[in-house]
């Protein structure tokens, strides 16, 4: 089962190419760096961790 690579940030709806910095939670809901980092690394929907999200190549 691969992740959803989800291509905004849910928060501040910046973009988020699949090799780039994002964070995601075990529901993969997806943030950017710094709305990650504002929000103490708990996600607004689920109150879950979020962790670095994994890159891919293009």
């Amino acid at each position: 089962m691969a992740l959803e690579m989800r291509e905004v940030c849910e928060k501040c709806g910046a973009g988020l190419p699949a090799d780039s910095d994002a964070y995601i939670c075990s529901y993969e809901c997806t943030f950017c760096n710094t709305c990650t980092k504002e929000m103490d690394s708990v996600c607004p929907n689920c109150g879950g961790e979020l962790v670095a999200r994994p890159k891919r190549k293009g």
